[in-house]
């Protein structure tokens, strides 16, 4: 098992927007990663960046170029990206040329601050994928470890899926 410490870097996405009340809309506001990891008791080492606070529709070139840099420059070799789910799969082909790194992204469809959502799950799974898996870019979502150039969400049916 590999206890390198891992990186989160944190770029907005539904898996950090926060609900104010019934006459606003989401907002990305503060991550919770850091909240959801303590919460967990996770005891591996980590450290956490938030980089973007962006809805991933939102995402420019130049920012998945920051996105890069980051992971780029960062000692860490084991990278947790978290994401919004519109574009994950464009910023996982931006990624796909960093060398020596596993990558992994990961989001939510329902927010973190939601008690039914998906991101504590995922945001786990993107954890132990990190820690596992051979250096690359690679999507946890919905219980699944894809190759994150071979897949796409599905809007229709709410999941991301093999391509």
């Amino acid at each position: 098992m590999n206890h390198s410490p891992i990186l989160v870097v944190t770029t907005g996405g539904t898996i950090d927007k926060h609900y104010f009340d019934a006459l606003s809309e989401y907002q990305i506001t503060e991550s919770v990663m850091g909240k959801l990891l303590e919460t967990a008791r996770v005891a591996h080492p980590f450290r956490i960046v938030e980089l973007l606070r962006k809805d991933s529709l939102e995402l420019t070139e130049e920012d998945r170029d920051l996105i890069a840099q980051t992971i780029r420059a960062a000692p860490e070799t084991r990278i947790v990206l978290t994401h919004g789910t519109d574009t994950m799969t464009e910023t996982a082909q931006a990624l796909a040329g960093i060398q020596d790194k596993t990558i992994v992204l990961c989001g939510a469809l329902t927010p973190a601050r939601f008690a039914e959502s998906d991101a504590a799950f995922n945001l786990g799974m993107a954890f132990a994928t990190a820690q596992t898996a051979a250096p690359g870019v690679w999507i946890t979502m919905s219980g699944t470890v894809f190759n994150g150039l071979q897949v796409r969400k599905d809007r229709e049916a709410g999941k991301f899926v093999d391509i």
